[in-house]
């Protein structure tokens, strides 16, 4: 048995993904990234934002098993 060739395509698949690593790379430089300060600030607004939401469902919820629990004997 004689040596198993690559597939002629695979030289193709490889330059057209390396193209696409090219592309994804070029694009990365043109993204404005947040300093550090903003970057706090974002995540501190996102904490924020999740712990009220948290509470009104938690307000919610308990309101909900207190009527079911009245409702139902």
């Amino acid at each position: 048995m004689g040596a198993l060739k690559k597939p002629a395509n695979t030289q193709r698949q490889t330059e057209k993904a390396a193209e696409y690593f090219r592309g994804v790379l070029s694009e990365l430089k043109k993204v404005h990234w947040p300093s550090r300060r903003q970057l706090l600030t974002y995540t501190g607004v996102v904490f924020f934002a999740v712990a009220i939401v948290s509470i009104l469902m938690w307000i919610v919820d308990s309101g909900l098993s207190v009527a079911l629990t009245k409702l139902l004997p």
